[in-house]
């Protein structure tokens, strides 16, 4: 038998609505602007509808030099940075899940401290320069590659395994790191796509570490460049200004296709891995 709706799921299905019109429309908004021909937009006419279709401004972000060169440094830090990430955090993880390991308290206790205390920008600035990773890829991937938080989630997780799983691996002869790799990681597949995405969204917006780190605008990553783009208003392509008649309305333009090319790409990935969010990121929360 069906079950009747009460005027409280109503009002709950009232705000959701309005959530997600909320959440939606600014995305809404900035495609219609930017495929917009440049008489409706200024008369603003625009607000969900592309009017007179106009794709010069997304030619123009495609072909800039700057804005590919910017992407390619994007997807090779997302890549490299992800699966350093991953590496180490599922590594610290499976470690510090064994309750006989020596010091296992005292490395959990050092550990969550981090997420209360750190050393704050300039120390940590003058740690990455001794390593010489200033204006380097490694600058972009290696002082973030672990976080606190997703290494406790992943460590809960490991720590919910069987422990039949590892002595089956313990008759076969292997060692610890045999029943990491061989085992404890097959096994993982939901938690490491969970853990990988939020390294995956976090390394592609992140524009802080470049501006620290990086010096060369030939590693600039996209987030550095869009940053650019919305905060001076102006692009730095010449062919920006071979567009329309009015260059603050090419700018606007500009800047709304900027950020649905910076932005569309990793959306894309959510739908292939949600299926993996209820069984990575709240097994993991829940088990230990």
């Amino acid at each position: 038998m069906r079950q009747r709706l009460t005027g409280f799921d109503y009002a709950l299905y009232a705000l959701l609505a309005c959530v997600v019109i909320a959440t939606l429309y600014p995305f809404v908004y900035m495609i219609a602007v930017s495929l917009s021909d440049s008489v409706h937009v200024l008369k603003g006419d625009v607000f969900l509808w592309p009017k007179g279709w106009n794709v010069d401004v997304y030619k123009v972000v495609l072909q800039d030099p700057l804005m590919v060169r910017a992407y390619g440094n994007t997807i090779l830090y997302v890549v490299l940075g992800t699966a350093i990430s991953l590496l180490v955090t599922a590594a610290g993880a499976f470690a510090v899940a064994k309750k006989e390991m020596l010091f296992h308290r005292g490395f959990m206790m050092m550990i969550v401290a981090t997420m209360f205390f750190s050393g704050g920008m300039i120390p940590t600035f003058l740690v990455v320069k001794s390593y010489g990773l200033v204006d380097t890829i490694w600058g972009m991937v290696l002082p973030t590659a672990v976080s606190t938080w997703n290494l406790i989630v992943m460590r809960t997780f490991f720590a919910g395994l069987p422990k039949e799983v590892e002595e089956s691996g313990r008759i076969d002869g292997l060692n610890d790191i045999g029943v990491f790799v061989r085992l404890a990681l097959p096994l993982s597949k939901a938690i490491l796509a969970t853990i990988g995405l939020f390294y995956a969204v976090g390394i592609w917006n992140n524009f802080f570490s470049a501006m620290l780190y990086l010096r060369s605008t030939e590693l600039f990553p996209l987030q550095v460049v869009l940053r650019n783009i919305v905060l001076q208003g102006v692009s730095n392509s010449n062919q920006a200004t071979n567009i329309g008649g009015d260059t603050i309305l090419v700018d606007e333009s500009l800047k709304f296709a900027t950020i649905m090319v910076s932005t569309l790409p990793i959306l894309m990935v959510y739908p292939f891995l949600q299926k993996y969010f209820a069984k990575g990121a709240l097994i993991g929360s829940i088990k230990g």
